[in-house]
């Protein structure tokens, strides 16, 4: 009878983790694919919003020193972070005024939408909450939780700088997006209140030279966002 060796052994068992790393890895960027794609068909503007986001924000994160897990969840939830709108009734989520007290209350009920989805993943659940903090503001007045400066998750706030920036810069159907340099100006001025002043100063330092290499990656261009 064949006897394998320890050293046999223990390569094959190397292996079968290697394998099912591997498959895990396949299977987590095939979720985030058809998500992303979901926010497609609900909204195209959203989906490539998105984009733009996992590229700054992945950007970001590196300058600021996160580990590999923290940048994965990072990618996750800048991809992400709009899935609970999918479950925003269209007419007030393309709604082109100002939304009623009521519909605006749905509408900050979208980051509890898309964490109450991804926590039901495995390899999801922190990315999860990020998302669901992705609107907490340093000064404590965002929501769902009201938490404050480093209460709320790095990537929440990492996440909420680069929303909003880009928001402010991207046109839409029924307003056309602000200049570059007053968006820049309005990110600057809520710095220490709604935004991290760390995160907004690290996005700043490369924002405006980057542009046009993150819009054109995102199939977009800086002369039509802007």
């Amino acid at each position: 009878m064949l006897t394998l060796s320890p050293a046999v052994i223990e390569a094959a068992e190397s292996l079968k983790v290697k394998q099912v790393e591997e498959q895990v890895s396949a299977l987590r960027t095939s979720v985030i694919c058809a998500f992303n794609q979901l926010l497609d068909l609900k909204d195209l503007n959203t989906g490539v919003h998105s984009t733009r986001l996992a590229e700054w924000g992945m950007r970001v994160g590196q300058e600021l020193g996160l580990e590999e897990p923290a940048l994965q969840n990072l990618e996750i939830a800048a991809l992400l972070h709009d899935i609970g709108k999918v479950g925003i009734p269209d007419a007030i989520l393309r709604k082109p005024g100002k939304l009623e007290p009521d519909e605006y209350a749905l509408m900050k009920k979208h980051p509890e939408y898309g964490w109450a989805v991804l926590r039901m993943l495995p390899g999801f659940e922190r990315a999860a909450l990020d998302i669901l903090h992705h609107h907490e503001n340093f000064d404590g007045k965002g929501y769902p939780a009201g938490l404050k400066e480093t209460e709320v998750p790095v990537v929440s706030r990492i996440v909420s700088v680069i929303d909003a920036f880009d928001a402010m810069v991207s046109s839409r159907p029924y307003r056309k997006g602000l200049p570059f340099e007053e968006a820049v100006r309005r990110l600057i001025l809520a710095s220490g209140t709604q935004f991290d002043p760390v995160v907004v100063q690290c996005f700043l330092s490369f924002a405006q030279t980057e542009m046009a290499g993150v819009f054109a990656a995102a199939g977009t261009s800086v002369s039509s966002a802007l």
